[in-house]
């Protein structure tokens, strides 16, 4: 049995907290908007203003949040630390924790996913899109580099880390949601149960978990990169935990929904280290490049859990059509690991379509 859905806030009663929060309101309107997995409800607001006070329309983001996730009550702290971190994100108007509902910055309806390349349904050219995703790897440069200082100044909860637990957890979530719900049916459960069970996949987690942290996005994708002007803004940042460098950018350049070719990943994959040198993120290319495909195995099968889950549990089908090209990603990195030969001739065994 599916979870209940959460109730959207009704809207008039969005329309008087938004009036209480904002002076010398003369009109406001309320447009929902669709967006991605998240138990969080987003709308447009629209205000006007009455002439006597200055007049003029702005427009504004409005969070409705439960309780369901701790993680989202963490967003209007996040932000403001960004801030202080010289980290671009939308600016916090209003939060009223008590109703759930944040008033943020719009800073438009332009993203990453937006300037994906034709094989993703696209259309845009490869140099506008390489100028977008160098300002979004600066940004998370920026976050990686500052974080820890700026978070000692800054003093707020950040969501646990990633540590050998976390890395079991998303290995199991795709063996469970992705093998176990996808391809219930169509693939061997105990060919499943032989792979899952590989100690290879504990060594992955610790080897990942010994490695040095820095503050991670966790959700570093297209989608949660709004392009303001010419810059790169981060949202949907409230998963922001200790991690690898290397998981943000695997993200982002193995993100199934933008399908970047080879050549650009590996484009943007210099720019990022060329920005400067970090103990973290090893002492040399091939260490770096080792750890950085580990973690990109780890994410796609995150990801792929994810669509599992999403699509077959909390009944949102709009994200199983993602599931074959971040599979043909996992399948490219893992064949490039060594001790996964057997989890590739696994996923080459499984249907396409």
């Amino acid at each position: 049995m599916p979870p209940a859905a959460i109730m959207p806030p009704a809207e008039d009663s969005l329309l008087q907290a938004t009036r209480s929060h904002f002076d010398a309101v003369e009109d406001v309107r309320i447009e929902p908007i669709a967006k991605g997995g998240s138990d969080r409800k987003f709308y447009r607001v629209g205000l006007t203003r009455r002439r006597a006070s200055g007049g003029g329309a702005m427009s504004l983001i409005l969070v409705a949040y439960t309780a369901q996730k701790e993680e989202n009550r963490h967003y209007v702290r996040i932000a403001q630390f960004l801030e202080t971190i010289g980290v671009r994100a939308p600016k916090i108007f209003f939060h009223d924790e008590a109703a759930g509902l944040i008033w943020v910055e719009d800073l438009g309806a332009r993203d990453l996913w937006t300037f994906r390349p034709p094989a993703a349904g696209g259309h845009a050219a490869w140099p506008a899109r390489r100028a977008y995703y160098q300002s979004a790897l600066e940004e998370i440069w920026r976050l990686h580099t500052r974080g820890w200082e700026g978070l000692a100044r800054f003093k707020f909860t950040l969501q646990i880390e990633f540590n050998a637990a976390l890395y079991r957890w998303e290995q199991g979530y795709f063996f469970d949601h992705c093998l176990g719900r996808v391809f219930a049916g169509r693939v061997d459960p105990a060919a499943v149960a032989r792979v899952a069970a590989e100690p290879v996949w504990g060594r992955i987690a610790e080897r990942l978990a010994a490695w040095p942290r820095v503050l991670v996005h966790r959700d570093f994708q297209s989608q949660n990169v709004i392009l303001h002007g010419e810059h790169a803004h981060l949202i949907d940042f409230q998963g922001m935990r200790p991690g690898l460098a290397h998981y943000d950018l695997a993200s982002l350049l193995h993100d199934p929904y933008a399908r970047l070719p080879a050549e650009e990943r590996g484009a943007l994959l210099d720019y990022y280290l060329a920005l400067g040198v970090r103990k973290d993120l090893g002492p040399n290319r091939a260490r770096f490049d080792e750890i950085y495909a580990l973690c990109a195995v780890q994410r796609l099968m995150q990801a792929l859990g994810a669509y599992g889950f999403l699509g077959l549990v909390k009944e949102k089908p709009e994200f199983l059509p993602h599931v074959p090209v971040a599979l043909g990603s996992l399948r490219e990195v893992a064949a490039t690991v060594p001790g996964l030969e057997a989890f590739s001739e696994l996923l080459a065994a499984l249907p396409t379509a």
